[in-house]
């Protein structure tokens, strides 16, 4: 006899399947056909989990502070937190600390944050709702899109526009219909970060057609020279001091290398984080208090955050010098990415680099969607530089090496 739960279910959200493969799992699918060179060992650069070793103070935090667990959590997080973010922003971007109590919220990492703001956010009874994402993307935006009910447009990023959001790409028409605008500055593949003038043009658009702007910053600390300008800062400089219509996004797993933490923060506009809290009063995300604890302790110092950046710009350094001769690579403003063109297709590049030299990197293809009737993402890759300096400089050489056999 057939139980009740071998019988599947008989209805779920339709929404769901306009979902697609996550680009690791097309990255699965595209490898399966092909195996790597045992001659080597695999180095994988395809995945931007960050591998530096975590600081011992957040783990001593962590520990310190176990009884905690014995604690519901509440969903504003504590006073403490909420007090530590807002002064590490107004250290950070040189602003007045955010109000704790209403422009500052703790979050379960940005991940869950990016994809619950869209729900707060569309609203289902206005007619076709639109949502704006950059392209190449984080994948989290368009779920978030459809799964609210609404429909997502793409900003191809191109490299003969300096990787920018050019606004003209999509008609009157859609804007009109746009609710919420992701941007992620700096940029994920492409590390560009968004200038004064970008946001200008940005928040100028807000105003004409009413839209949120969710401004993901999560690799805002992993940079080379000049700290990254933030949306904050920029809306500060530019004369927008109630932050209206924007909400920024944040977490220490780039940061502090702990994404295993869950940690972040969203901060902005009052009037929407008021929203976006009832919200998540009911959606259930509350951060555990000892996290809250190692999470104080985290955003509260930034000596290990230069170390960290001083380890990602000696690799970025060695890879570049490695990969220059043979392929057209530069160092991005900001985060641990390199976007680069590659010399044939992006799936033919890293299915052989995986299969000769055991490298995995990322098709550019993956991370995009076709729109204006190109693909903005094929014919490039994205390398992760998040291993050890040795192991992430070996896979240089293999790189350069594979590249090497193309001629």
């Amino acid at each position: 006899m057939r139980s009740t739960f071998d019988a599947g279910p008989t209805a779920m959200n339709p929404d769901l399947t306009l979902l697609q493969p996550y680009p690791f799992q097309k990255l699965a699918a595209l490898f399966g056909s092909v195996t790597a060179n045992p001659d080597y060992r695999a180095i994988s650069l395809s995945i931007g989990e960050p591998k530096h070793a975590t600081p011992q103070f957040i783990k001593d935090a962590l520990t310190d502070n176990l009884a905690g667990l014995a604690n519901y959590p509440t969903t504003a997080g504590s006073d403490a937190l909420r007090s530590t973010i807002a002064d590490w922003l107004a250290r950070r971007y040189d602003i007045p600390a955010p109000d704790a109590k209403t422009q500052v919220l703790p979050v379960n990492g940005s991940r869950e944050a990016l994809f619950a703001f869209a729900q707060t956010v569309i609203d289902r009874n206005r007619p076709a709702p639109a949502v704006v994402c950059p392209n190449p993307f984080y994948q989290i935006y368009e779920g978030a899109a459809l799964l609210a009910g609404a429909t997502p447009y793409f900003l191809n990023t191109l490299p003969e526009d300096n990787f920018a959001l050019n606004f003209d790409q999509l008609p009157e028409e859609t804007w009109q219909r746009t609710q919420l605008i992701y941007v992620c500055s700096p940029g994920n593949p492409t590390g560009r970060v968004m200038p004064l003038a970008e946001w200008q043009t940005l928040f100028e658009m807000s105003d004409r057609y009413g839209f949120v702007i969710a401004s993901d910053e999560c690799y805002s600390e992993i940079y080379f020279d000049e700290a990254p300008l933030g949306a904050l800062q920029a809306a500060r400089q530019l004369g927008r001091d109630d932050y209206r219509n924007l909400v920024v996004f944040s977490s220490l797993s780039k940061r502090s290398n702990v994404p295993g933490m869950r940690s972040g923060f969203v901060a902005g506009d009052a009037a929407v984080m008021a929203k976006f809290a009832l919200y998540r009063t009911y959606h259930g995300s509350a951060m555990n208090p000892v996290i809250q604890a190692a999470s104080i302790a985290a955003w509260s110092d930034e000596a290990h955050v230069a170390e960290n950046r001083r380890l990602y710009a000696e690799k970025f350094s060695r890879v570049v010098d490695i990969l220059n001769p043979v392929l057209p690579v530069s160092l991005p403003d900001a985060s641990f990415y390199l976007w680069i063109r590659t010399p044939i297709a992006d799936t033919t590049f890293a299915q052989a680099l995986y299969r000769d030299y055991n490298v995995t990197v990322l098709p550019g293809s993956f991370l995009a969607r076709t729109a204006q009737e190109i693909n903005p993402g094929a014919n490039f890759v994205r390398l992760a530089l998040v291993a050890g300096s040795q192991e992430t400089v070996e896979a240089a050489q293999r790189i350069a090496q594979f590249v090497s056999t193309l001629d």
